[in-house]
This record gives structure tokens, C-alpha cells and sequence, in this order.
């Protein structure tokens, strides 16, 4: 593959790598350094003239640090006379800043997004954004991959002839339909209030999760005390398993642990979109990746092909 570049800030380095290797192209490499104020510099150590550019990085912990150095990413990328840049994001942490719901806020969700393309984004590559709405927020084209394909062949595995996919809240709950379909199994959904953002409260569970095995499919999975607290209400009505799926498994303070610590809990399993600590691993937790689903992207955006055609048919292992 000629006439492209692709280069990693210092957030995900190993899916970046993983990328590289199934496009048959080299990662280039990148140099962020720190002034004696602070500051951040980054260098983009590869040629980049009239090249297609694709800068890998994750909004993960710490977000902030991450963000300027991706926003430098592309500020070198257009000053060293890139022909196209586009930021491949498998996270964006900013998505879930996307209403107003509350006086006196900011939309963070859409902020950061103009900030990328004032910094010389030309397009995004997404996986999985907190809700559909985030989309609109870029004045740029942007590629929304979701990680269903990747989790539906997981879990094809089992028998499915007494599965139900269970949504968190009724937010999450097209996605977790989507996701039914492709397993052949029900769908139901918990009603879920927010008071913080570490504290919510599932009151019921809408559809038929007795006797029968269940997939618990969220979007991300951060603190898990949406998780933990739909566990609490699945147990009142006697599933025969529990199994708990994301795209994104932040597991912030500690989260990992206190899910693998329920005894019901059979699985965990998420998605490469952020890197997951070796030493905050259980051994209930299984990692997809989807780095052969973004190679694949970023091959059809460089050769002008589709994309949404990878969501024609499902993948199987």
C-alpha cells in the first residue's frame, strides 16, 4: 500500500502496531516530548507530503494529555503538508459530554470535536459512539465502526437457544437488539435512573431473563455500577448464567475486580479499543480485537471504498 503513513500517539501503541501488521504497512514513528513548562511537543518522524495520514489514538486515561497530544498530531500532520488526514479514534471519551442536561454545562462531545478539526482533521474513524447524536458534532465525514461482528462471533460459540441480550437501559437498547439479531436470541432491557455519575439505579428488567442465559451488552463499561446494579435485579429474577460484554472496558478504579468478584459472572469480554492493564486482568476476561475491522477501514477510506459494506455480512471465526 503506497502513499500513506500511519502513526500512533502514545495512548494505544500496541493497537496501532496491531493495525500496521494487518495492513502490511509500517507504524512511523512519533516523537512527544515535555518542556520544562509542561508543554507538550510532537514531532511526526516520517514523511507526510501529500500523503494519506492516519494518526491512531484513543481518548483514554489520562484524557486530557491524550487529547492535546492527538490535536498536536494533527497540527504537525497539516503543517508537514499531509495530503488527508484522518484521526482513527476507537474512543472518544468526550461522546458521553452530548446533551445539555443540566444548566450552565458545557457539550464537551462536540467541543473536543471541533478542536480536531481545527487542528487539521479531515475525517474520523470512530468505534462505537456513546450515542448516534455524537456523530453530527463533526463538520468533518466520520466513519462509525461498531464491534457487534467481533462480539456476536465470541459468543456463537455457546448455545444460543436460551440467550437473552440484555440492555443496561433503554438507551443502549437498539444496540443490544442489533446485537440480538445476530445471535438469534431475545432482547430485554433494564430501566435505569442516573443520579451521578457512579450512582444509578435499575428499578425493573423489561422482557423474559428467567431460567434462561444472559448476555449483559453495554457500550462501556467504566466504574460498572450500572453493571453491578442490573446484576442486583437479574439475580431477583433467576437467569440460568450471566455473561457480561462492551465494546469499550475502561474498568476505572478497580471495576474489573469487583465484576470478576460476582460468582455468578461467567465471562467478561470486551473489545481492544482501549488498552486494559495486565495486571488488572482476571481470569474471567476475554479481549477481542478489532484491529483487523480497522485495518480494513482504513484500506476502503485510502482506496475511496466503502465502509459501511464490512456491516453486510457478519464475521465469522
Amino acid at each position: 500500500m503506497r502513499d500513506i503513513a500511519v502513526f500512533s500517539g502514545s495512548a494505544h501503541p500496541e493497537l496501532a502496531q496491531e493495525v500496521c501488521a494487518h495492513l502490511g504497512v509500517p507504524l512511523s514513528p512519533t516523537r512527544v516530548s515535555r518542556f520544562a513548562n509542561d508543554c507538550l511537543e510532537v514531532q511526526l518522524q516520517a514523511n507526510c507530503r501529500e500523503r494519506d495520514v492516519f494518526l491512531i489514538q484513543p481518548l483514554v486515561k489520562p484524557v486530557q494529555e491524550h487529547l492535546v497530544e492527538l490535536l498536536l498530531m494533527c497540527d504537525a500532520a497539516r503543517g508537514a503538508s499531509a495530503g488527508r488526514i484522518t484521526v482513527v479514534m476507537p474512543h472518544y471519551s468526550y461522546a458521553r459530554s452530548d446533551k445539555k442536561d443540566a444548566p450552565r454545562i458545557s457539550l464537551g462531545g462536540r467541543l473536543v470535536a471541533d478542536l480536531m478539526v481545527a487542528a487539521g482533521a479531515s475525517r474520523v474513524l470512530a468505534v462505537t459512539l456513546h450515542s448516534p447524536q455524537v456523530h453530527g458534532f463533526f463538520s468533518v465525514p466520520v466513519d462509525h465502526l461498531h464491534a457487534l461482528r467481533e462480539l456476536a462471533a465470541h459468543f456463537r460459540r455457546y448455545d444460543l437457544s436460551r440467550t437473552t441480550v440484555v440492555s443496561p437501559d433503554l438507551g443502549n437498547a437498539k444496540e443490544a437488539a442489533a446485537f440480538a439479531r445476530m445471535l438469534g436470541a431475545q432482547v430485554a432491557a433494564g430501566a435505569k435512573q442516573r443520579f451521578a455519575d457512579d450512582r444509578v439505579s435499575i428499578n425493573s428488567v423489561i422482557g423474559d431473563v428467567t431460567d434462561r442465559d444472559v448476555i449483559v451488552l453495554d457500550d462501556e463499561i467504566a466504574k460498572g455500577s450500572t453493571v453491578l446494579e442490573l446484576l442486583d435485579r437479574l439475580r431477583e429474577l433467576g437467569p440460568r448464567s450471566i455473561r457480561v460484554a462492551c465494546t469499550h472496558g475502561l474498568f476505572a478504579d478497580g471495576a474489573l475486580k469487583r465484576i470478576g468478584e460476582q460468582p455468578d459472572v461467567l465471562e467478561i469480554v470486551c473489545t481492544n479499543t482501549v488498552p486494559v492493564a495486565a495486571q488488572e486482568r482476571t481470569d474471567k476476561l476475554r479481549i477481542l480485537t478489532v484491529a483487523p475491522a480497522l485495518a480494513e477501514a482504513v484500506r476502503r477510506i485510502h482506496n475511496g471504498e466503502s465502509v459501511s459494506a464490512l456491516f453486510d455480512a457478519p464475521r465469522t471465526e
